[in-house]
Parts: structure tokens; sequence; C-alpha cells
């Protein structure tokens, strides 16, 4: 199964977030373990690399971005990609591009914690505790 992290989630984890940071690793944890497939969209890497760089400075936020990139796939950000987005009903474009992307990548799930972000998505989203509680793996 190929699933796609939205940022969030990701930085629920790089930034040890409570409440969601136990949910959003062990979702983490099973794409390293290699019982999912798991997806980043492009535009997820340049946000991260972007805070990281920030947060921890560049040469941590490279390191941090190879750990990523071995882990995740990348579902590119492509022309039609950004056209599908641009007729999604989804009412926030950075949003309408990860949904897009994650089915142009072949996703069956997105994994967020704004569920209604992606109420129009073509890809069902579910929240890290939705989507650990169903045992999918």
């Amino acid at each position: 199964m190929r699933v796609l992290l939205d940022t969030n989630v990701v930085l629920d984890v790089l930034l040890d977030r409570e409440p969601f940071v136990l949910d959003s690793a062990r979702v983490m944890d099973q794409v390293e373990r290699g019982a999912v497939t798991g997806l980043l969209c492009a535009t997820t890497i340049t946000t991260l690399a972007y805070l990281a760089g920030k947060t921890v400075g560049k040469k941590q936020a490279v390191h941090q971005m190879r750990q990523l990139l071995r882990l995740f796939e990348v579902a590119p950000v492509t022309r039609p990609v950004l056209d599908a987005a641009l007729s999604s009903k989804t009412p926030d474009f950075e949003d309408a591009v990860l949904a897009e992307a994650a089915q142009q990548a072949g996703a069956q799930a997105i994994i967020t914690r704004n569920l209604k972000d992606f109420s129009h998505s073509p890809v069902r989203a579910y929240t890290p505790e939705q989507w650990l509680a169903m045992g999918t793996v």
C-alpha cells in the first residue's frame, strides 16, 4: 500500500510536537519497516528543508532531508498535478497540489491531521490515529 504523509505529520515527528508525535511516529515507523510505501509530496520536502534550515541550520537540515529521502518516495509536482489542483474543489491550493500529487503517484491514502482540508481529495484522507486504528498493516 502506498500512503502519502502530509507535511504536518512529518513535522509532528521532527519537532516532537505533543500530543501528536506518538501516532505520527508510529505511521512513519510503518514506512521505515516497509509495511507501507511512504510518499512525500515534493512541496513537503521543500517546506521541511526551509523550516529545518531556520531551526537547526543548513547542514543539519540537509542531513534530515537525506534521511527522509532514504525512507520515502517523492510524489512529483508536475504540470498535470498543478493543472488538476487548479481545477480542484479543494479551497487551499497547497492542499490541492498535495492531493493531486498523491493521486498521480498512486497513493491509496493521505495521512494528515487536517481532514477538512482534504474533503474534496481524490485520495481518501485519514488522521494518523484513524490510520493506525484500521490496522491495515
